[in-house]
C-alpha cells in the first residue's frame, strides 16, 4: 500500500485523463469519473441576505436548517438546525416512503421554529450522484454509501419531494431552488468566508470533490460563458479497471462483500467507511499467518465492520495511540503484546496514509486543471474541506497537505475547514441562487431597452424613409433632420479614367494625403500616401489665438506642424488647420519628388458640407470632435485654397470635394457596376446613395442621377427616435460636444458606442450589480470605454479570463460574473447599433427599388469603418437586418478598400473625364456653327447622305 512519488505523479495524470473524458460529450458515457454539472454557476459575494431552509440527506442522520443570511455585506450567519434519525427501514425501503419521511420531518421543523406561515426557499443537500439538467432538478444515477431506496434511481429527486410535500400544503410554503451535492455545499460554505475557494473536497464517509470548472470545456451542457461548478463523484475513479495495478487483495475482498460490489473503487480505496474494515482485513490475515497475537484469533476479527474508522484514528493518536490500540484490541477479545499494538498501529498508518496520497493526487490534478484553465505560472486557491475522516483522524489532514504541495509546487493551496458542513452550503447555494436569480431581473431590465423588436425597427426604416423624401423636397428640406445633401456626382467609373490624382483624407485624427496612380483598362489603381497628427488644440480649438511654438520645445512639434514653418504667427483656428494640411501636402510632395507638380486634386472632407458644384463645399456644422472655429459656414474648398495661396509654393488644381461615403461607394463601384450605395461604419456614421435627378428638388434638372450624401447621423434630431432613446443614450449625447444634435449617429457609430457601454456599467455598479458596487475612478473617465473594447471582449474566440484581463486593464477589478454581465452589456450595445444600420440602410434599398419601379432589386452596398470590419458579429447583423426588412432587395455587401483616399482620386478622375468630354462637345458645336449656309448647301449637293450627318449636328447642338 505505500505508493511513490513517481506512482502519485502517474495516479494524477491517470485523473486528469478521467476528467477530460468526463467533460467531453462523446466520451462521457464511457467515462469511469462522471464530472457531473451541477449548475451552480457563482459562488457567494457577500451581497446575499434573507432567510433559507436546507436539508441535508446522505448520511446516518438527516438534517433540517434554517440560515439567516445578514444585510449590508456582513459575512455573518445565523442557524437553527434539527437532527432526524434515517432508519434502515427507510433508507432501503420504498423510495415513496422515503421523500414522505423527509416532507414530514421538515413539516415538524417548521412547526417546532413556527415558520408555518413564511414562504422560504429551500436548498436540498442530496450526496447521492446524480445527472442535472438545472439547478433545481436532478436525477439521482445510483445510491451509495448505505442507502438503497427502491424505485428512486433514474427518477428526478427533487420531483420526488415535492410531491411529498404536497401532503403538507397547508403547513408548508416551500420554493426548491437548488439540488446540491454535499460536496458543492462544503465548497459555498467555505466560499462564503473566501471567494478564492473554488474547490470542495469531502473525506467522511464517502469521499468526492468539486470544483469550478470554465464553461467553454463542458460540453455536457450548451453555451461557453462562465463557470460551473463540476461535481467530479471522483468516488467512481478506477471502476474501468485504471487502477487495477495499484489495488491490493485486501481491496478486492472489501469490495466483493460491499453492497455495491465492482463500483466506487476509488472511493473504497479511501473513505470513512472502508478504512476500518481494510485493517480488520489485513490484521485477519496476519493473525492467520501467525505474524500477530501469537498466531490467535478472536471471533471479532472475523465479524465484518468490527473495526471502524473511528478505532483506526483512536490507534494513530500522538502519544494516546498505543494505549487506545491496546484498549481496542482487548475490546475485540485479543491479548496484544506492546510489538503487536505497534505492528497493529503501523497497518492502520499503511492504510490511512494511502487514502491520504490517494487523496492528494486526485485533487493535485484538479488543481492542475484550475491552474492550467487560468493560464497561469502560479495558482492561488483555497480547498473548502469537510468529512468525518478530515476532521477526526488526528495526522490525515497534515498528510494530505503536505502531499498536495509536494505534488504541485506551483500552486499556493489554503485548506478550509468548513463549518456547519454542506447543509449551510446548500443554504448558500439557495442564498446565491436568489441573489443571481433577484440580479439577474435588474440587469435583464436594463438590456431589454436595447433589445428592439421587429415592430420597433419596422417603425425606425418607415420614419428614416419619410425623412430621405423630406429633405429631397425644396419646401420640407429646411426643417428634415437628414440633409440630403447633393454632391454633384453625376458619374460612376467606367474604366477609362487614368492618370496620377492627389487625394487628402480628413475625418478623424489622422489626416492623410495620398498619389493615386490609375490605369485604364485593366482598371489598375496604385496608391502611395502618408498620415499626419492632427494635434487636439486645432481639432477642438476654442478659438483662442495661439501663438506658435509657445510653451512647446521646438523639437517636440510635428515637422508638418504650421508653426514650426510660420514662427511668430498668430491665427485663428480656421487658419491653423487649413494651414496645417497645406504644410502636410507639402511634406508629402517633398517625399515623393513631386515639388511643384501641378496634379488635380480630390479633397475627402468627412463632414456635412452644402454644395453649389463639386468643387464647392460649405460645411454646414463640425462632428467628430472636430470643433476648429471659423469654419461652419464657410466653403471649405476657399478655405484649402486660400492655404495654398499663404503657402506660395505650389499650385494644385482642386477638382472635387467628397464625403468619405461617397468615396465609399466610388471605390465599390470602380469593381461593381451594381454599387449605388455607401455606407460608413466607424468613427461616425453615415450613408449615400445615388438619386434619380427628378427626386431632387434642390438642384436643377430631372434627367439622370446624383449622388445624394444623406448625413443620416442628424436623424433623430427632432425626436422622432425618442421612444427607443435610453436614458443612457441622453447622457452620452448630453456629455458630448454637440448635445442635441447627431443622436442618431450617437447610437450606432464607434465613436459613441464605448461610452454607452460606461454609462451602463456605472449605473449597474451603483445599484450592486457589478464590481462589488465599487465605482472606480478610471470607470468615471469619459471615453475610457473605447469601441475597439467591445469588438474585443465580443470575440468568440476571447476566454472569460482574457476579458477580465481587458477590464483590468482599464482598471475594473471583475469576477468571472461581472465579465460575463460586461459581455453581456457590450453584445446589447453592438447588436441595437447594427440593426439600426440595418433599418436606415433597408429604407434606402427599398427607395431604390420603388423608384425603378422594380419587383425585385439587385444591388451593392459599398461598406467601410472600422466598426464594420473589425467587431465580430457587426457585419453579420447589419446585414440579417436589412434582409428581413428589404425581403424584395437582394443586398450584396462589398468592403472597401480604402474608399475614402482611392474613392476622392476616382471621383477627381470621373470629374476630370466629364470635364474633357463637355469640352470637347463644347469644342464640336463651336466647330458645327461656323459652317456657313452656302457651305452647308454645298456639302448636301455633293453628298447627299449628309442630311444624315445634319440631323446628327442637330441633334447634338439640342443636347
Amino acid at each position: 500500500m505505500r505508493l511513490s512519488d513517481e506512482t502519485l505523479l502517474d495516479i494524477m495524470a491517470r485523473f486528469q485523463a478521467e476528467m477530460q473524458k468526463g467533460l467531453g460529450k462523446d466520451t462521457n458515457p464511457t467515462a469511469s469519473v462522471k464530472m457531473l454539472p451541477t449548475f451552480v454557476r457563482a459562488i457567494p459575494d457577500g451581497s446575499e441576505n434573507g432567510e433559507f431552509l436546507s436539508l441535508d440527506l446522505g448520511g446516518s442522520k438527516f438534517r433540517v436548517l434554517k440560515v439567516q443570511v445578514s444585510e449590508e455585506g456582513k459575512r455573518n450567519v445565523q442557524m437553527e438546525s434539527q437532527f432526524y434519525p434515517t432508519p434502515n427501514e427507510i433508507i432501503r425501503g420504498n423510495g415513496t416512503e422515503l421523500f414522505e419521511y423527509v416532507a414530514d420531518c421538515l413539516a415538524d421543523f417548521m412547526r417546532t421554529k413556527e415558520l408555518m406561515q413564511k414562504k422560504l426557499p429551500l436548498g436540498l443537500t442530496f450526496s447521492f450522484p446524480c445527472k442535472q439538467t438545472k439547478l433545481e432538478e436532478g436525477v439521482l444515477l445510483s445510491w451509495t454509501k448505505k442507502f438503497k431506496a427502491r424505485g428512486v434511481q433514474g427518477t428526478d429527486v427533487v420531483s420526488s419531494l415535492t410531491n411529498a410535500m404536497r401532503k403538507h400544503k397547508q403547513d408548508l410554503d416551500v420554493d426548491i431552488l437548488a439540488l446540491v451535492n454535499d460536496t458543492v455545499g462544503t465548497m459555498m460554505t467555505c466560499a462564503y468566508d473566501d471567494p478564492y475557494c473554488e474547490v470542495g473536497v469531502i473525506i467522511g464517509t464517502g469521499t468526492n470533490a468539486c470544483y469550478m470548472e470554465d464553461m467553454s470545456n463542458i460540453e455536457l451542457v450548451e453555451g461557453d460563458e462562465g463557470r460551473m461548478c463540476i461535481n467530479t463523484e471522483w468516488g467512481a475513479f478506477g471502476d474501468d479497471g485504471a487502477l487495477e495495478d495499484i489495488r491490493t487483495e485486501f481491496d478486492r475482498e472489501l469490495d466483493l462483500g460491499s453492497l455495491n460490489p465492482g463500483k466506487q473503487l476509488f472511493e473504497k480505496m479511501i473513505s470513512g467507511l472502508y478504512l476500518g474494515e481494510l485493517v480488520r482485513l489485513i490484521l485477519l490475515k496476519m493473525a492467520k499467518a501467525g505474524l500477530l497475537f501469537g498466531g490467535e484469533k478472536s471471533s471479532a476479527l472475523h465479524i465484518k465492520g468490527k473495526i471502524e474508522t473511528r478505532h483506526v484514528a483512536a490507534m494513530e493518536k500522538y502519544k494516546e495511540g498505543l494505549a487506545n490500540t491496546r484498549e481496542i484490541l482487548t475490546d475485540l477479545g485479543l491479548e496484544a503484546s506492546e510489538a503487536d499494538c505497534v505492528a497493529v498501529q503501523h497497518v492502520c498508518t499503511v492504510v490511512s496514509f494511502r487514502s491520504a496520497n490517494l487523496c492528494a493526487a486526485a485533487l493535485a490534478a484538479i488543481l492542475t486543471r484550475l491552474r492550467e484553465n487560468k493560464k497561469l505560472v502560479r495558482l492561488r486557491t483555497t480547498v473548502g474541506m469537510d468529512g468525518t475522516l478530515y476532521k477526526i483522524h488526528p495526522q490525515y489532514p497534515k498528510r494530505l497537505h503536505k502531499v498536495v504541495r509536494k505534488l504541485v509546487p506551483n500552486c499556493d493551496v489554503r485548506f478550509l475547514l468548513s463549518e456547519s458542513g454542506s447543509t449551510k452550503g446548500a443554504a448558500m447555494v439557495t442564498a446565491v441562487a436568489s441573489r443571481v436569480q433577484a440580479q439577474r431581473k435588474q440587469i435583464d431590465k436594463v438590456l431589454a431597452l436595447f433589445r428592439l423588436t421587429r415592430e420597433q425597427l419596422v417603425g425606425v426604416r418607415d420614419k428614416m424613409r419619410v425623412e430621405l423624401e423630406y429633405g429631397l423636397k425644396r419646401d420640407t428640406h429646411p426643417l428634415a433632420t437628414v440633409k440630403m445633401l447633393p454632391t454633384y456626382v453625376c458619374g460612376m467609373p467606367d474604366g477609362t479614367e487614368k492618370g496620377k490624382f492627389l487625394a487628402l483624407d480628413l475625418g478623424g485624427t489622422n489626416f492623410r494625403v495620398l498619389l493615386v496612380k490609375i490605369r485604364s483598362g485593366r482598371r489598375s489603381v496604385r496608391m502611395y500616401n502618408k498620415i499626419f497628427a492632427i494635434p487636439l488644440e486645432i481639432m477642438q480649438g476654442t478659438g483662442e489665438e495661439v501663438n506658435a511654438g509657445q510653451g512647446v520645445p521646438r523639437s517636440e512639434v510635428p515637422a508638418c506642424h504650421p508653426i514650426q514653418c510660420r514662427p511668430g504667427m498668430t491665427a485663428a483656428l480656421s487658419l491653423q488647420l487649413f494651414d496645417h494640411i497645406v504644410q502636410c501636402i507639402a511634406d508629402f510632395l517633398d517625399y515623393m519628388g513631386l515639388k511643384g507638380a501641378q496634379l488635380p486634386l480630390g479633397f475627402t472632407f468627412s463632414f456635412p458640407c452644402r454644395q453649389a458644384s463639386i468643387d464647392k463645399g460649405t460645411l454646414i456644422e463640425w462632428t467628430k470632435g472636430f470643433k476648429a472655429t471659423d469654419c461652419e459656414g464657410e466653403d471649405v474648398v476657399d478655405m484649402l485654397r486660400e492655404a495654398i495661396k499663404r503657402r506660395n509654393e505650389f499650385d494644385l488644381d482642386i477638382v472635387a470635394v467628397v464625403n468619405d461615403t461617397v468615396g465609399t461607394m466610388m471605390t465599390c463601384g470602380y469593381e461593381d457596376r451594381n454599387c449605388e450605395v455607401g455606407l460608413i461604419a466607424g468613427t461616425g456614421s453615415n450613408m449615400c446613395y445615388m438619386e434619380e435627378m427628378r427626386n431632387i428638388e434642390l438642384v436643377e434638372g430631372d434627367e439622370g442621377k446624383m449622388c445624394i450624401n444623406t448625413e443620416w447621423g442628424g436623424f433623430g434630431d427632432n425626436g422622432c427616435l425618442d421612444d427607443i432613446r435610453t436614458q443612457y443614450d441622453k447622457e452620452v449625447d448630453e456629455g458630448s460636444l454637440n448635445p442635441g444634435k447627431q443622436r442618431y449617429e450617437k447610437m450606432t457609430s464607434g465613436m459613441y458606442l464605448g461610452e454607452i457601454v460606461r454609462q451602463i456599467l456605472i449605473d449597474l455598479t451603483k445599484q450592486g450589480l457589478l464590481f462589488r458596487g465599487q465605482i472606480s475612478e478610471r470607470l468615471r473617465t469619459r471615453g475610457i470605454f473605447e469601441t475597439k473594447f467591445l469588438s474585443q471582449i465580443e470575440s468568440d474566440r476571447l476566454a472569460l479570463l482574457q476579458v477580465r484581463r481587458i477590464l483590468q486593464q482599464l482598471g475594473l477589478d471583475s469576477t468571472c460574473e461581472d465579465s460575463i454581465v460586461v459581455k453581456e452589456v457590450c453584445g446589447a450595445v453592438s447588436r441595437r447599433a447594427a440593426e439600426l444600420y440595418g433599418a436606415g440602410l433597408a429604407a434606402i434599398v427599398e427607395k431604390r427599388r420603388e423608384d425603378q419601379g422594380f419587383e425585385h432589386l439587385k444591388i451593392t452596398v459599398g461598406v467601410d469603418g472600422t466598426l464594420y470590419k473589425l467587431h465580430p458579429h457587426f457585419s453579420r447583423i447589419l446585414q440579417e437586418t436589412v434582409k428581413e426588412l428589404a425581403p424584395r432587395c437582394d443586398v450584396t455587401f462589398m468592403l472597401s478598400e480604402d474608399g475614402s483616399g482611392k474613392g476622392a482620386a476616382l471621383i477627381t478622375a470621373v470629374a476630370k473625364r466629364l470635364q474633357q468630354a463637355r469640352r470637347e462637345n463644347v469644342k464640336r458645336e463651336q466647330k458645327l456653327r461656323s459652317i456657313q449656309p452656302q457651305d452647308e448647301e454645298a456639302l448636301i449637293a455633293r453628298e447627299p447622305c449628309r442630311k444624315l450627318f445634319m440631323l446628327k449636328v442637330s441633334y447634338i447642338s439640342t443636347l
